[in-house]
């Protein structure tokens, strides 16, 4: 018997005004060569955050969505949601 698990990358969204990145994966386990379980795990990546432990996929596509003026909004955009805080 020989039980196997991998984790793949299922889908990635590009989504709003700021380009967030979603990411979903699949952990997959498989006896003798046959799905027995999968797990779906999602995260969201912004422009502000280090994305240098995520898939090459996701570095390209951030590599592009992420210009200098999506950066800048994005930055601009959580300092006036911290500043309307009372």
């Amino acid at each position: 018997m020989t039980i196997t698990k991998e984790t793949i990358i299922s889908q990635i969204e590009v989504v709003g005004e700021f380009k967030a990145i979603q990411i979903a994966s699949d952990t997959i386990i498989k006896e003798n060569g046959i799905e027995i379980s999968r797990t779906r795990h999602r995260k969201v990546v912004n422009s502000d955050q280090d994305i240098s432990n995520e898939d090459e996929e996701v570095k390209k596509i951030a590599n592009v969505v992420w210009t200098p003026e999506i950066k800048t909004a994005w930055v601009e955009y959580k300092e006036s949601e911290i500043n309307n805080i009372d």
